[in-house]
This record gives structure tokens, C-alpha cells and sequence, in this order.
């Protein structure tokens, strides 16, 4: 259990970007940028047309909206801190990590909870805001909304695990910014933060399936908004717990592993 000192963890990267009232401003103005942008773009592509690959103009709206939104819970900026992975890793200061009283895989899950935590309220102002001006569509019923709040947990799980699995590939790699672009990119794309999946050919579907990345967030949020129905809840929650499972155990395994990595005389 997390003692009260452990858990200042947590406060590492959201301090930082409250002690910089500049940052938080333009956090706030891409936020709302983006979200302009992507309400008008999807807009405009159903402009002459009334349902594509399953959805409606407000759920492809919505859709989009929420995914912008969502990119919030984890999108801090952690290099102003100098506390990432691949910086610690290039300038030989990872090892700091292995002589805390706290351990490092913990400390790491407590500073992710700290910047989920924070990026949350950055969400849920966003959604609120947007729900109140018609931008987004309410969830159909009481048994979605339940739904899509279970699904999003288990999402950002499964998100938190695949992140810790990127940043522990720093371990091996060492200097891997290209690559870190490339697999974020790939994140990105394959769990339809840049589009919902049903636009895709059925192939790239398919592959998806497979892989952790849409239970990220592409289930949750075709859950709102009843691109999944409810009757296939359950089977979607029950991938999603698995692969949190699955990561779970792969990651535990990463961090035994990285540690026989590490010398005292650095990274």
C-alpha cells in the first residue's frame, strides 16, 4: 500500500503544468482548436450524405469530438520535467530509479495515475462543455453511459499497459525517439483516436483485432455511440480485461527483465 509520500508521486507532471500558467493556456486553446476543426471536418464530409460505414453524421461527430477529448487523459508534457523514460535512459539517470525507497514500477503507475487523474478534469470539462453546446450527442440511455464509463476504465488501462510497454523498450533501445514516433503514431492510428475503424478496409479491421490498441478506445467510444449495441457489451468489456490481464503479466516480466540492465554507474 502507497504511503502519503509515495503518492507525491502522482503530482510530478500535473505540478508542472500548473506552476506554468502559459502552458495550461495553450493546452487549452489547441483543445479547443482541435475540436472546432474536427466538428467541421466531419460536418462537411457528411454534408451530402446521410450514413457512412454505419454512422450517422452526429455519432461520426461524436465520435471524433470525444476522441479529441480523450487524448487529454494521457497527452502531458512530460520532457519539460526531464521524468521520461527515454530521457532518464540518455542521460544515465534511470538508475535513481532503482535506489528510492519506492520501487520504480511503482512509482511510474503512480505518476501515470496522477496524469490520468488531472488530464480527466481536462476531459470532462471538455465533454461538458461540449455536450451543453450541441456539439456532442448524450449517450442513448442510462445502460450506455454505465457502459461506456466501465469501457473507458478498462481502456485507459489497457492504454496505461501499452505506454509502460513502450517506455520500457527504452531499456533495450536506449536512443529510440524515431522509433517511439513511429509505435505512438501506430497507437494512435490502429485505436481510431485519428478515425473511427469502419472506414478502414476490412483487412485493417481484421489485423486490429488482434492487437490491444482498439481496446483502448476505439470499443468505448463506439459504445457511446451505439456503433457496438449493448447486447455485445459484455464480450467487448471481457476482451478489454483480458488484454489488461495479458499486459499486466508481460509488463511485470519487462520490468524483472530491466533491471538486470541497469548498472550503478548509470542508464
Amino acid at each position: 500500500m502507497a504511503t502519503p509520500h509515495a503518492w507525491r508521486a502522482a503530482r510530478v507532471t500535473p505540478l508542472g503544468e500548473l506552476n506554468a500558467p502559459p502552458r495550461m493556456t495553450a493546452v487549452a486553446l489547441r483543445l479547443a482548436v482541435q475540436v472546432v476543426l474536427v466538428w467541421s471536418l466531419w460536418r462537411g464530409l457528411y454534408a451530402h450524405t446521410g450514413t457512412t460505414a454505419g454512422l450517422s453524421r452526429d455519432q461520426a461527430v461524436t465520435y471524433a469530438v470525444l476522441a479529441v477529448l480523450a487524448s487529454r487523459l494521457r497527452e502531458l508534457d512530460q520532457y519539460a520535467g526531464r521524468d521520461t523514460v527515454l530521457q532518464h535512459m540518455h542521460f544515465g539517470t534511470i538508475v535513481y530509479w532503482y535506489l528510492r525507497p519506492l520501487p520504480p514500477q511503482r512509482y511510474y503507475a503512480l505518476r501515470a495515475a496522477g496524469e490520468q487523474l488531472y488530464g480527466l478534469a481536462w476531459a470532462l470539462t471538455g465533454y461538458l462543455i461540449c455536450l451543453a453546446a450541441g456539439i456532442v450527442e448524450p449517450p442513448p440511455s442510462a445502460a450506455v453511459a454505465g457502459v461506456f464509463v466501465l469501457s473507458m476504465l478498462l481502456g485507459q488501462w489497457v492504454l496505461y499497459y501499452v505506454m509502460l510497454v513502450l517506455d520500457q523498450l527504452c531499456f533495450w533501445t536506449i536512443r529510440n525517439t524515431a522509433a517511439m514516433l513511429i509505435l505512438l503514431f501506430a497507437q494512435n492510428l490502429l485505436s481510431g483516436v485519428y478515425a473511427p475503424l469502419w472506414f478502414f478496409p476490412d483487412w485493417f479491421v481484421t489485423m486490429s483485432a488482434f492487437l490491444p490498441f482498439q481496446a483502448t478506445l476505439s470499443v468505448p467510444l463506439s459504445l457511446y455511440v451505439g456503433r457496438i449495441p449493448l447486447s455485445d457489451a459484455a464480450f467487448q468489456l471481457s476482451v478489454q480485461a483480458a488484454w489488461v490481464v495479458v499486459l499486466a503479466l508481460f509488463t511485470r516480466l519487462l520490468w524483472r527483465r530491466a533491471a538486470r540492465r541497469v548498472i550503478s554507474q548509470g542508464g
